[in-house]
C-alpha cells in the first residue's frame, strides 16, 4: 500500500427530513448564494424545505444550472455573489449543481485574471473558496463528499475538471426521499456513474490493500443488488437509501487511499460529452470495458479478482462480459452506435485533444492520445 493522507471534512446528514438541519449548520452571519438547476426541486418538495431552513437569513437564489454545468452560467453566479457580497454557497440538486457550486465558490474569491485557469490547472491555482453546503437530490457523482468538480465551456467545446481541498462541502444533506420522483434515466445514469467511480480506483493492479479492495467490492455488489431494485420499484425506500449511500461512498476518497487509480475512462468520456453531448454516465458505460480490453494483461489480476468476488466468474474476459451484461440489464448501451456517434471521427478528435494537452491516463500513465483513439475506435 502506498503512503496516503486521508482528509474528508464533510459532515454527512443522512435520512428523511434532514434538510431542516441546514438551519443549524450555517454560520449565523452567512449571506447565502443558493444555486439549483431546473424545476424538479419545486415538484419534489425540496425547494419548500430548503426555503424553510433558510428562513430569517439573507439569501439570493440562482437557478438554471445545466446537467453539464457551463462555465458561462457559473460566471453569472460568480458575478452575482461578488456584487451582493455573499459569503456561503448552498447547492441543491445533483452532481452538476454541486460541481457548479464548487467552481462558483472558488471563482468568487479567485485573485487571477481568468477563472478558467482553475480548470486549466486542475485546481492547482485555488488558494481559497467560499464555504459550501449541499442538498443532494440525485445520487451519482459523489460530489457531496469530495473536492472534485467538472465544468464545460461551450465556446471551446471543452469539459475540464479540478480538485481542491478548499471546495469540500462543509456539510451535505442526503435525504433518499428527495429522489422518489427522479426519472428512470437519471437512476440508470447514477448507478453506472457510481459503479465506474469504484472500478476506476479498484480495477488497476494489486497494491497490497485488501481492505480497500473489500470496501470497493462491497460497494459494487451493493450497486448490483439495489440498483435494479431502485429502478424497478421506486417505492422501495430501503433500496433507494442503499443506492444513495453507495454512490457517496464510491467517491468520498476512502477507497482510493493508498492504491493506484486509473481515470482513463472518465477522461475519454469527458471528451465524448464535450463533442457529442452524451450524458456523462453514457460515455462511461461505452468506454469502461474498452479500456479494460485494451489493457487486459496489465489489469488481468484485478479483473480476475473482481470477476470472482463480484460476479462469481473466473476469467478476466468473463468479468468484462458480465459488466456489459449488467449495464445492458439496466438499459444502458455500451456502444457508440447506440447514440449515432461516428467512432472514427471521435477517435481522431480525442487523439488530437490528448496530444495537444500532453496528457496520459491510466494507473501506469500509458493511455495517451493513440491509446485513447484505439479504445474509442473499438467501441463503435
Amino acid at each position: 500500500m502506498e503512503p496516503f493522507v486521508y482528509r474528508n471534512p464533510t459532515e454527512l446528514l443522512f435520512g428523511e427530513g434532514m434538510i431542516r438541519e441546514i438551519a443549524t449548520r450555517l454560520p449565523e452571519d452567512a449571506a447565502v448564494l443558493w444555486v439549483y438547476g431546473g424545476g424538479s426541486i419545486r415538484r419534489n418538495g425540496v425547494y419548500e424545505q430548503t426555503s424553510s431552513a433558510l428562513a430569517g437569513r439573507r439569501f439570493v437564489e440562482f437557478g438554471g444550472i445545466e446537467p453539464n454545468p457551463e462555465y458561462e452560467t457559473c460566471m453569472r453566479a460568480v458575478d452575482l455573489a461578488r456584487r451582493e457580497g455573499l459569503t456561503f454557497v448552498l447547492a441543491t440538486g445533483g452532481g452538476s449543481v454541486l460541481d457548479a457550486a464548487k467552481f462558483i465558490a472558488a471563482a468568487a474569491v479567485f485573485e487571477g485574471d481568468d477563472p478558467w485557469q482553475i480548470l486549466r490547472t486542475h485546481g492547482e491555482c485555488v488558494r481559497s473558496a467560499l464555504p459550501i453546503g449541499t442538498v443532494l437530490t440525485l445520487p451519482a457523482t459523489g460530489s457531496e463528499a469530495n473536492g472534485n468538480s467538472v465544468i464545460s465551456r461551450r465556446a471551446t467545446r471543452e469539459k475540464l475538471h479540478f480538485t481542491s481541498n478548499h471546495v469540500f462541502p462543509r456539510f451535505s444533506v442526503l435525504d433518499p426521499a428527495t429522489t422518489r420522483t427522479l426519472p428512470a434515466r437519471y437512476i440508470r445514469n447514477g448507478i453506472v456513474d457510481a459503479f465506474v467511480h469504484v472500478t476506476e480506483q479498484y480495477v488497476t493492479r494489486p497494491a497490497g490493500a485488501p481492505l480497500q479492495d473489500r470496501l470497493a467490492e462491497a460497494i459494487l455488489s451493493t450497486l448490483v443488488e439495489v440498483g435494479p431494485r431502485t429502478l424497478a420499484h421506486p417505492e422501495d425506500a430501503d433500496a433507494r437509501a442503499s443506492f444513495m449511500w453507495s454512490a457517496t461512498l464510491a467517491l468520498n476518497t476512502l477507497i482510493g487511499c493508498g492504491v493506484p487509480q486509473d481515470w482513463a475512462t472518465h477522461m475519454i468520456g469527458h471528451e465524448l460529452t464535450a463533442l457529442y453531448g452524451l450524458d456523462h454516465a453514457e460515455t462511461l458505460a461505452v468506454i469502461l470495458t474498452g479500456v479494460w480490453r485494451h489493457r487486459i494483461e496489465a489489469k488481468r489480476a484485478k479483473l480476475e479478482q473482481y470477476g470472482r468476488r463480484v460476479w462469481s466468474v473466473l476469467s478476466a474476459e468473463d468479468a468484462i462480459r458480465k459488466t456489459e451484461m449488467f449495464f445492458d440489464s439496466i438499459g444502458m448501451p455500451v456502444r457508440l452506435s447506440a447514440y449515432g456517434v461516428p467512432a472514427e471521427e471521435a477517435a481522431a478528435e480525442i487523439r488530437r485533444r490528448f496530444r495537444e494537452q500532453g496528457v496520459a491516463y491510466g494507473e501506469n500513465g500509458d493511455i495517451d492520445g493513440d491509446a485513447a483513439a484505439e479504445i474509442v475506435r473499438s467501441r463503435a
